[in-house]
């Protein structure tokens, strides 16, 4: 897709787009063609994730439910978040790491790619953290991402999601959708029931949007 700008008729702006899990965003061929034609490209990898400033938003996030908790006078000691991409739940990790407070942050996996989705936040994690100056490496047991509830293909919701999202719609007025938010709820109420999260328990669930991708499944639901 190419954009012309109004205010200088001579700059093009071009997008292209390029698989969500590629690695060599500086490397695929539409960056090749744009610097052969002497333009400057820039890429942005899926949900800007893998890009070294890609965590920093949910850092600021992190502080910002900080000085909530403080006004609030609460302190959520649980955090949900759905993982796929990987830079919300490690700019979470790094940005709650400087707060030295009993905290986790546990992601459910939406990707049904485990290892890869994991790999991704520890990465991103690690990188968000030394970019802050946080001052020591995060431990193994501050990054957290759980299987379960994405069943075998990204995008499908299975019998727990669909599970989800009616009761969190039905209990609390909550829309949530198939792809991100389903899955993330679904191991929510699971890790409540085994009791893993236990009921003295002080949990935030990251609503992370998504509503809109329901239009695409509404047959699911009639």
């Amino acid at each position: 897709m190419e954009v012309r700008c109004p205010w200088k008729s001579s700059r093009v702006t071009r997008f292209y787009s390029v698989p969500a899990r590629s690695t060599r965003w500086n490397g695929c061929p539409p960056t090749w063609d744009v610097r052969a034609e002497g333009g400057i490209p820039y890429a942005i990898p899926a949900g800007a994730s893998d890009h070294r400033l890609g965590g920093l938003g949910f850092v600021n996030w992190a502080c910002e439910l900080q000085q909530q908790e403080d006004q609030l006078g609460v302190f959520f000691d649980t955090v949900i978040v759905c993982s796929v991409t990987g830079s919300t739940q490690a700019g979470m990790i790094a940005g709650f790491a400087g707060q030295d407070r009993p905290r986790r942050v546990i992601g459910i996996d939406a990707s049904a790619r485990l290892d890869e989705t994991r790999a991704q936040v520890e990465k991103i994690a690690r990188n968000t953290a030394a970019l802050i100056g946080l001052g020591r490496e995060l431990r193994d047991d501050e990054i957290c991402v759980l299987a379960g509830w994405a069943g075998d293909h990204y995008g499908i919701p299975v019998p727990s999601t669909l599970d989800a999202i009616r009761l969190t719609g039905s209990l609390e007025g909550v829309i949530i959708d198939p792809v991100y938010e389903g899955k993330s709820m679904a191991g929510l109420i699971d890790l409540v029931r085994s009791g893993e999260i236990g009921r003295d328990s002080t949990v935030l669930y990251a609503h992370l949007g998504g509503q809109p991708a329901l239009n695409a499944y509404s047959g699911l639901f009639r």
